[in-house]
């Protein structure tokens, strides 16, 4: 999905209700940015990859909102 970086969503205004048991948390942040792989943090866009032996999303998320 090819999205102008002003359609993405500002992660500063991404707000997960932290007494969520952990996979709602994660279904409500996904749910808000929408692409969790490109969002944008005020006026930078960040586009996240991710090297064959790395982290996975899902453990970079987790970390995050966790």
């Amino acid at each position: 999905m090819n999205m102008n970086n002003q359609d993405l969503v500002d992660i500063k205004d991404v707000c997960v209700d932290k007494t969520l048991p952990k996979e709602k948390r994660i279904e409500e942040y996904v749910k808000q940015i929408k692409d969790p792989y490109r969002f944008r943090c005020g006026k930078f866009t960040v586009s996240v990859s991710f090297s064959d032996n790395g982290l996975s999303l899902e453990d970079c998320v987790a970390g995050i909102i966790v």
